[in-house]
């Protein structure tokens, strides 16, 4: 970071359900923290059902991250990553090596094509709201005012 350029806190969720380069799912994940640099806090790793056809249990995860990239350039750091692990564009909710999101990040909420945050769908999803809730708790959203701790209450 440069003392110039003031840093964003981003939250980043992350999830894999098959095998790859760097191991199990949750090595997976370990080695996707590691490659996306700037944490501060991660969470612990948890073992989720699919969503959508895939048959594969997940392992997701969640991780603060300090950048000074503004969401669209953040998004195009994380999609390199998703490739460089070998992830491949395909079937909606099928098995992949990693899946890294954008969910929240510290100047509240952002639209442009291709990518809107906070994400639409984290505040139905309990394997996104369960490792939020153990990093960033009282983290609100910028689109209903609650915080991450209320949002994981009600699902």
């Amino acid at each position: 970071m440069t003392s110039s350029t003031p840093a964003h806190l981003y939250v980043i969720a992350l999830g894999s359900n098959r095998r790859g380069r760097h191991g199990a799912p949750e090595a997976e994940l370990r080695a996707a923290l590691a490659a996306i640099g700037g944490v501060v806090r991660a969470s612990p790793i948890i073992a989720t059902a699919p969503l959508g056809p895939s048959r594969r249990r997940f392992a997701n995860a969640a991780a603060l991250v300090e950048s000074d990239e503004m969401p669209p350039e953040l998004l195009v750091r994380l999609k390199a990553v998703e490739r460089v692990f070998g992830r491949r564009r395909g079937r909606r909710w099928d098995s992949r090596v990693i899946d890294l999101d954008i969910i929240l990040w510290s100047g509240g909420a952002w639209a442009s094509p291709g990518l809107i945050v906070p994400h639409p769908q984290f505040r139905r999803r309990d394997f996104v709201l369960r490792p939020l809730n153990a990093i960033v708790p009282g983290w609100r959203d910028p689109v209903t005012g609650r915080t991450i701790r209320q949002l994981a209450a009600q699902t």
